[in-house]
């Protein structure tokens, strides 16, 4: 493997501001991204074309994996991928228990897709920007997933048990909302670009009120910075 092998990463890049900064942290650490993107039938569709113009943007490869997961086609259960399920508006997200918009095992599919490629690339280093300080209740969130997970990818997989080591990076997790956009900023992100909200509008506007929004608002007010997206 040679030294520029080594500094491959996959990039888990939905399109919002937690993934758009986690992207920034690993080009500023020396890794050469691949992102990665899922469409799996999720009601904000408006993420992938963020997710799009962000990786422009950063100049890195993409490549978007289709997955539905929306009922009825797919698995549903989740106001994000049913849209017989309301998306909570005006809710407190720092409320205890686990939202409607939880979708059954998101990351786990996802970071099991991203490992994936990540094997096929000979990458041995994940990341991902999942926080468990500033969310709202997700299970998948939380740093105990991430070890996990990390042990679940080098017994997994051929290059693991072969010598290889992957590693599971989640930059994010212990920062709060304005602490990672001030991250973001100082790195240059173009917060313009992310889409954040679970129930937009037909244009793609932000909602402003569901707990994505008011997380997201919340974290821009904390960082003394305004938030580019457009509301309705």
């Amino acid at each position: 493997m040679t030294s520029n092998e080594s500094k491959l990463a996959v990039v888990l890049l939905s399109g919002g501001l937690d993934s758009a900064t986690t992207l920034a942290i690993a080009k500023d650490r020396g890794f050469a991204p691949h992102a990665i993107s899922f469409n799996y039938g999720q009601r904000h569709t408006f993420e992938l074309t963020s997710a799009a113009a962000i990786a422009a943007a950063a100049n890195v490869p993409h490549t978007v994996v289709p997955l539905d997961l929306s009922a009825p086609a797919g698995f549903g259960g989740s106001a994000l991928t049913d849209t017989s399920i309301d998306v909570p508006h005006d809710h407190d997200p720092s409320e205890a228990g686990i939202p409607s918009t939880y979708v059954p095992a998101r990351n786990t599919i996802f970071l099991s897709v991203a490992l994936g490629y990540a094997e096929i690339l000979g990458a041995f280093d994940i990341f991902l920007g999942v926080n468990s300080v500033d969310y709202s209740g997700y299970p998948d969130c939380r740093p105990e997933f991430i070890a996990a997970f990390e042990t679940l990818a080098n017994l997994a997989t051929a290059a693991g048990v072969g010598g290889g080591r992957y590693h599971i990076h989640a930059p994010l997790i212990e920062m709060t909302k304005g602490e990672i956009i001030q991250t973001g900023l100082a790195l240059g992100v173009d917060y313009g670009l992310t889409h954040t909200c679970y129930d937009p509008d037909a244009a793609g506007r932000s909602c402003g009120t569901c707990d994505a929004c008011q997380l997201r608002l919340a974290g821009f007010r904390d960082a003394g910075a305004d938030d580019p997206v457009e509301y309705q």
